[in-house]
């Protein structure tokens, strides 16, 4: 076999950890198949939910807590938590952290078709069969969920949630640490706010403020987004109107970066 194969740690063992853990166990499979060395061996889970700390998820064990990354140097790293009610712990996890963004792995399911003009940031992940058309930027430590699709010239900030059966139109730039819901349509050349919020099944017609709660069809304003994300929005300096990409950042501590400066350039089929 051919390639080398990489120890792979998960931040993270709820739902979205233990759906990257088969995506990375899917593409072990695929590489075998194709006669190559699997990209990455899983080694476990860390959680800072010492309830967790000897068992298996999945199979998979817990080894202990987030910690234990810095006890691991030769370890590739993805933080996989986060939810609708606190969707920027993932920044601030990262953060704690404070890895560069070389410890960071980007996880794309074998059944996620990418084209090789778009672009992914360390620390990112694609489930299965997500589409990225043409063009596509995505960022740090965005997790993209199954079934999603991401047309030609999207751009995805830092931190992002794009959840299940998701569709963008072209032009549609979502902001840092933005959250779009299951199901929600988004209209062409539209922007999501950073640390905004958007509802499942929404339809998105017009511009979603940075830091606001928007659902329906079409999307209209419900409330501000919770504590936590207006937290972080205040602290990327409350930016407003200049869209996701002016401090697409791994949070680390690096200093700014442009979404430009991604790790992976995949083509049509990636692993």
């Amino acid at each position: 076999m051919t390639g080398r194969t990489e120890s792979l740690l998960i931040v993270g063992a709820g739902g979205f950890a233990r759906e990257t853990a088969q995506a990375v166990r899917d593409t072990a499979a695929a590489d075998r198949e194709r006669g190559r060395a699997p990209r990455w061996r899983l080694a476990g889970h860390l959680d800072d939910d010492p309830v967790l700390h000897g068992r298996e998820v999945d199979g998979v064990p817990v080894l202990g807590g987030s910690g234990l990354v810095h006890r691991s140097p030769d370890a590739r790293i993805v933080v996989c938590v986060g939810s609708p009610r606190d969707y920027a712990v993932r920044a601030r996890l990262v953060r704690r952290l404070g890895l560069p963004r070389s410890r960071y792995a980007t996880v794309v399911h074998p059944t996620a078709a990418v084209s090789a003009s778009s672009a992914l940031g360390p620390g990112s992940v694609l489930l299965a069969h997500c589409v990225l058309t043409a063009a596509v930027r995505v960022g740090a430590h965005v997790a993209v969920m199954p079934h999603a699709v991401l047309t030609h010239d999207d751009t995805v900030g830092d931190f992002a949630t794009i959840a299940s059966g998701v569709r963008l139109g072209g032009g549609v730039r979502l902001g840092r640490g933005a959250y779009v819901g299951a199901g929600a349509l988004v209209r062409e050349n539209t922007t999501v706010g950073a640390w905004s919020l958007t509802g499942m099944g929404s339809t998105v017609l017009a511009d979603v403020p940075p830091g606001e709660v928007w659902a329906g069809s079409p999307a209209r304003r419900l409330r501000a987004a919770d504590g936590p994300a207006l937290d972080e929005l205040r602290a990327d300096g409350g930016e407003t109107g200049r869209g996701p990409g002016t401090r697409t950042g791994s949070g680390t501590g690096t200093g700014p970066e442009t979404g430009t400066r991604t790790e992976t350039r995949m083509g049509s089929t990636a692993r």
